[in-house]
């Protein structure tokens, strides 16, 4: 609970004077969080500080709560689980965002199911061109108090390897001889031996725009810029995170096994399913396709 105020309320509300506090100044954080936090933890935000505020009304030190007249009590309600795309949109996507610095983020989204804080946590050191292997250890966290900082994953789960295309490989491997190059001083075209070249320790794949490779790229930033563009592709209602659901979708709709899904995306296999319920109907459409044939001129 303590952490709960720390890292939400005291940042906005801390300075002000609680015989002060007004109920349209918690309408406004709570507009804040919105864009920060999940519902539910928006929601235990608010149970916090309606106990806190409650407990300074029955002991005097105000003398009225605030929380009364709050217009819009955070809810957790019903899960938004997005959209997916099927494989035409995503191709159309990707076409849409290529040759731009958001492409091989977007790539990555869509062709590992990472969440976008652990793409732009990714090291080289993570990635594995023999193995043809991702390692997903660690992800990136925005917090009032601390701003951008490196933080791992909430469960064991959710640290995993994830095995990537050939395609997806060589376009990841044109991404560091970018930055190897960048390094190096040397400009595109120019013949040179990139193998004697030495990144930093702790180069990002993804690092914000500038010089230093090590850098944390700023995850609002990538969300901004990305339904930026998927609107501009017909896409108004798409998110960044609905990357994750499509690619989720994609391999479920494929006949992948869900438990291989699961732990590819670091999920509970009974919450991606309750998700991916949500988001498609076209696998119970399968379902009766397969029982329609096996049924075929036996039941009439």
């Amino acid at each position: 609970m303590p952490n709960c105020c720390d890292n939400h309320v005291l940042p906005t509300l801390g300075e002000r004077p609680l015989q002060q506090l007004r109920s349209t100044e918690i309408d406004t954080l709570y507009v804040t969080l919105a864009d920060k936090i999940s519902p539910r933890t928006a929601l235990h935000v608010h149970s916090v500080l309606n106990a806190c505020l409650g407990t300074a009304t029955r002991t005097q030190q105000i003398a009225r709560n605030p929380m009364r007249h709050v217009v819009k009590v955070p809810s957790p309600g019903e899960p938004d689980h997005g959209i997916a795309l099927d494989q035409k949109e995503l191709r159309k996507l990707l076409e849409g965002v290529k040759g731009l610095s958001l492409f091989p983020i977007v790539a990555v989204a869509a062709f590992t199911g990472a969440r976008r804080g652990e793409i732009l946590a990714l090291r080289w050191e993570d990635f594995d061109t023999e193995a043809k292997i991702l390692r997903i250890e660690r992800s990136v966290d925005d917090t009032d108090k601390h701003g951008l900082r490196i933080k791992g994953p909430k469960t064991e789960r959710g640290k995993r390897t994830i095995t990537i295309d050939d395609d997806l490989i060589a376009l990841l491997v044109a991404e560091r001889e970018w930055h190897l190059r960048t390094v190096a001083g040397v400009p595109d075209g120019v013949s040179v031996d990139l193998s004697l070249v030495k990144l930093p320790a702790g180069a990002l794949m993804f690092p914000s725009p500038g010089a230093d490779l090590t850098k944390l790229r700023h995850p609002r930033a990538i969300t901004k810029e990305f339904a930026q563009r998927a609107k501009r592709l017909g896409f108004p209602n798409l998110r960044f995170h609905d990357l994750r659901g499509t690619h989720e979708t994609l391999l479920l709709d494929a006949g992948v096994p869900v438990h291989t899904v699961a732990a590819r995306c670091g999920h509970e296999p009974a919450v991606m399913l309750r998700s991916y319920a949500k988001r498609t109907r076209k696998a119970d459409i399968s379902a009766a396709a397969v029982l329609g044939a096996i049924s075929k001129g036996t039941l009439v």
